[in-house]
């Protein structure tokens, strides 16, 4: 297990500079870091041994007009020699409780439905399924529509 779990601000992208392999989709921009750090909405736990982040879970608590605060996950990731030890639990179970202290009422996320570990995971945490089918959609914004 690792020897720190650290909830990260502004400041911390010195943190991000040491990054196992395949903890994250790319490598680590410094400039995007400290943009994600400096947002008070954007919430990053990592999970620290000697040195180097082996595991991290991020995500945004977000207000609307109409509903409760609520907490999106955005992604959780281990770096592969660590999977399957409790990393991913521990860090996204601190990063939930980050969302209860700032008065989030619901967080969610969205997976795969044929990625194993994350729904075992999710479901571990006490995620429940939603009722009925979602299916997601992306907009490339860098092309124009149609």
């Amino acid at each position: 297990m690792p020897q720190d779990i650290r909830i990260l601000a502004a400041g911390d992208e010195d943190v991000l500079a040491s990054v196992a392999q395949g903890v994250f989709d790319n490598p680590v921009d410094p400039d995007l870091a400290k943009d994600f750090l400096a947002d008070p909405r954007h919430h990053i736990v990592v999970a620290i041994d000697g040195g180097v982040v082996v595991g991290f879970a991020s995500g945004v608590d977000y207000v609307h007009p109409d509903k409760p605060r609520e907490f999106w996950i955005n992604e959780v990731g281990v770096a592969p020699t660590r999977r399957g030890r409790g990393l991913g639990k521990s860090v996204l179970r601190t990063l939930l409780d980050r969302a209860r202290a700032l008065g989030c009422r619901e967080a969610w996320v969205l997976t795969e439905t044929d990625n194993e570990a994350a729904n075992a995971l999710y479901v571990t945490l006490g995620g429940k399924t939603n009722a009925g089918e979602m299916r997601g959609y992306e907009f490339r914004l860098d092309t124009e529509p149609g």
